[in-house]
């Protein structure tokens, strides 16, 4: 018997952001550790890695599934997807938090709910 649903699954696309803070490992990391946090989120591991000239991409592993972010600071984009397993986390304060923490000046967004194709959003 299938589940009702096994977990949400935002896939964020933030344009126009702060470059700067885009190509800083420390302030990136900082700020997708604290929307992990903010979703209330157990944190088990992170790896970050900057690539040259430009762009970083970021994991942050959690009990419950996964934060992930690919960044183009020289187009201002970023690209993040935040997957939590069931239903006891907040993934929508995380995504609210990560466009003002990124200075998004425009965002698009998608929300599937994992193991329940038929009641996806935006599919």
């Amino acid at each position: 018997m299938r589940p009702e649903f096994l977990g949400n699954h935002y896939i964020l696309e933030l344009f126009d952001c702060d470059a700067d803070m885009l190509n800083d490992i420390p302030q990136l990391q900082e700020t997708m550790l604290k929307a992990a946090a903010i979703a209330k989120a157990t944190v088990i591991n992170k790896s970050f890695h900057k690539f040259s000239p430009h762009g970083i991409s970021g994991t942050i592993v959690i009990a419950e599934s996964h934060f992930n972010v690919h960044i183009w600071p020289e187009y201002g984009f970023a690209a993040v997807d935040l997957f939590t397993c069931g239903d006891t986390l907040q993934p929508e304060a995380a995504k609210n938090y990560l466009i003002k923490a990124m200075g998004a000046k425009d965002f698009e967004y998608a929300k599937m709910r994992r193991g329940d194709v038929k009641k996806n959003e935006n599919i």
